[in-house]
């Protein structure tokens, strides 16, 4: 079997038919009774998402506009998932990579942490028709947590992307429409700050290697231009709705979703994560190649 599937786990499937397996599991896991499945997608609504602002949108009738809402309420909860699906495999390897029996007790304990985030989070997810993902970013994520690379698993994974992490989640938490929602994000930010903590600290113990630095700044030059594009999900829920757009329309979309207000707002927390010590150069480097600058609309199509 790939090891991708063995680490990354993305692709795990769910064993439906073992009865006694998940009896233990649902022991074994916190009692969150009032996680119980929601029959629809619309946690957060279409201002969140700068929907309103959107001519394509208002002029939607209300069925179309509840489906694009739903779509883009789907996209970012499955993208929770398969982020905290790949954080279980990727702890689980920090548990073997562990130098000192303190580390491989953090990690042991992270790696809990996110397989009963992933839990949680499947809970408010309709049942999950695949186990795959076409996601660009999700690919990226996969690719990261293959490295074999400490240096780079600790900057890009937890350094940059468990702070942002703990940005977004706070976001989803104060915007959510459902109370019982917003208490399981907010649940997250005590674990995902411990997790950013011991990546930050680890990492400023190491020295960078020019390997690791060329790695760390390749990862994350993809990951900058995925954020500079601004909201492609969203206009992909609008696409998908209405059918296909033009480019002119795709554009028109994106500057009525403000997407450089959007990105740019994200690539400065990015940026600000960047700036510990241990990362000048890499956060230098980037800065020189233009990685914290918001795209016009006309550039994201």
């Amino acid at each position: 079997m790939d090891s991708k599937y063995n680490i990354v786990g993305l692709d795990l499937r769910y064993e439906d038919y073992n009865d006694l397996l998940r009896r233990i599991l649902t022991a074994a896991l916190p009692n969150h009774n009032n996680c119980a499945n929601y029959p629809q997608l619309n946690y957060w609504d279409a201002e969140f998402f700068n929907l309103h602002q959107v001519k394509f949108f208002q002029q939607s009738n209300i069925n179309e506009q509840f489906a694009i809402v739903e779509l883009a309420n789907r996209s970012l909860l499955e993208e929770s998932y398969f982020i905290e699906k790949a954080g279980i495999g990727y702890m689980a390897k920090m548990v073997l990579l562990a130098e000192t029996v303190e580390e491989r007790i953090l990690y042991g304990l992270f790696t809990a942490d996110e397989a009963t985030h992933l839990h949680q989070i499947s809970q408010f997810l309709p049942e999950m028709e695949v186990t795959s993902t076409d996601d660009p970013f999700l690919h990226l994520l996969s690719e990261v947590v293959e490295s074999t690379d400490k240096t780079v698993l600790l900057f890009v994974l937890q350094v940059v992307l468990e702070g942002w992490g703990l940005s977004h989640y706070r976001r989803l938490a104060k915007e959510c429409r459902y109370p019982v929602l917003t208490e399981l994000f907010s649940s997250f930010l005590q674990s995902e700050s411990r997790h950013h903590a011991t990546g930050s600290t680890l990492f400023n113990q190491i020295t960078v290697s020019t390997f690791s630095q060329t790695t760390i700044l390749d990862v994350l030059a993809q990951f900058l231009f995925m954020v500079q594009v601004g909201p492609q999900s969203v206009l992909a829920a609008v696409e998908q709705v209405k059918g296909h757009l033009t480019r002119s329309q795709k554009i028109q979309i994106l500057e009525e979703l403000d997407t450089e207000t959007h990105s740019g707002m994200r690539l400065q927390i990015l940026r600000s994560l960047m700036g510990i010590k241990s990362a000048q150069s890499i956060l230098q480097t980037l800065e020189e190649r233009g990685a914290f600058q918001p795209l016009p609309a006309y550039q994201c199509v």
